[in-house]
């Protein structure tokens, strides 16, 4: 199972060192893609998934605890190739996957040194690395990721999440409608690992005047992904799909 935990970790170190990346490039202000805007920081992380995809294909490139919670509650027989979709085989896929992750904003961080050590805003060193509401409340910052990756994890599991073919570009379509459409409340985590990594490592690393790392609300971009999972799981899981004849 070490080339599965691999392919996991690679992958999603890939998604975030190019996620946090295009953030980092239009919100840090010596960089010279300083306010080039919200398209740019959509059309990035969906390619960053295009390119994340093709680079995790061995493990069928889940890169997202969301989708792998899905697919157990779904109730498939494999993740990938060969590996049965068990309950330990998720807990190696999501340890794998948030390693990827803080190991890919740490990267990004690199890559951003110096422009970091010069930026005088904490919340927006924050806000490159980790996801943060732009009208804070609980309740419905919750809902709105719980519709986000609600609307993911259903084009996940009704199209056979196929990695060949369109199926790398296609996921990076919806990632980039998904931003575009329903990011603006959020800053659209839709995968527990993208926000949770990144935050921690926020915590960790020593960024020159970097304030708070918002711990009081690194739990709605967890659980409301969880949630949107969960019931695209139970609503167009393979079990509900084949008792309505398709």
């Amino acid at each position: 199972m070490s080339a599965i935990f691999l392919s996991e970790f690679f992958g999603t170190a890939l998604l975030l060192l190019l996620g946090v990346g295009v953030v980092a490039t239009t919100l840090l202000t010596k960089s010279k893609g300083f306010q080039t805007g919200w398209l740019l920081i959509n059309l990035g992380w969906g390619f960053a998934v295009f390119v994340a995809v093709y680079a995790a294909w061995k493990s069928g490139a889940h890169l997202n605890p969301a989708v792998t919670i899905a697919q157990l509650v779904a109730g498939y027989e494999e993740f990938a190739l060969g590996v049965s979709a068990t309950f330990s085989h998720a807990m190696l896929y999501i340890a794998a996957q948030l390693l990827g992750a803080m190991t890919g904003a740490t990267i990004a961080w690199l890559a951003f040194k110096q422009h970091y050590d010069e930026h005088d805003n904490p919340a927006e060193i924050l806000g490159t690395f980790a996801t943060g509401p732009a009208i804070r409340h609980a309740g419905w910052n919750l809902v709105t990721e719980a519709i986000g990756t609600f609307v993911l994890i259903t084009w996940v599991l009704v199209s056979g999440y196929t990695q060949s073919g369109l199926g790398p570009l296609a996921v990076a379509f919806v990632v980039f409608s998904i931003g575009a459409s329903l990011g603006g409340p959020t800053g659209y985590a839709i995968n527990p690992a993208r926000d949770l990594g990144p935050r921690i490592m926020h915590a960790i690393l020593p960024i020159k005047g970097k304030g708070s790392s918002d711990w009081g609300y690194s739990w709605v971009p967890v659980v409301g992904p969880i949630l949107g999972a969960i019931v695209a799981a139970i609503l167009f899981g393979p079990a509900t799909l084949n008792l309505l004849g398709q």
